[in-house]
């Protein structure tokens, strides 16, 4: 990656590496709250909140891929002149961050 194309201004590069930790951020929070929601057996239906924690937990363990892919596509992009690519799971960690809180809403509603 680093042979290919021009030195980027190094505050793109800084900035993209805070873009890289922020995932990895959001990575640890989802994995925390997929344990604490299995671990702490709150008073919620018990299948969908095993359901919600299991959503967490894989979308806590995608978004490491996200970071390193975002990252390196990121800062290829920089390197030749290209615009910055869109993040590729951005959409399923949306979607699928929603279907854990809804999960976590009926498994309220339902005990």
């Amino acid at each position: 990656m680093y042979r290919h194309g021009s030195e980027p201004d190094p505050r793109f590069s800084l900035a993209n590496e805070r873009t890289f930790l922020a995932w990895i951020r959001t990575s640890l929070a989802l994995l925390a709250a997929g344990v604490a929601l299995e671990g702490l057996a709150l008073p919620l239906q018990p299948q969908l909140r095993l359901a919600a924690a299991i959503v967490l937990i894989v979308l806590g363990l995608a978004a490491p891929l996200q970071a390193w892919r975002g990252w390196a596509r990121d800062e290829r992009a920089m390197r030749q002149g290209r615009p910055l690519p869109s993040p590729t799971l951005a959409a399923p960690l949306t979607i699928g961050t929603t279907a854990a809180g809804l999960l976590v809403l009926a498994g309220l509603l339902l005990r």
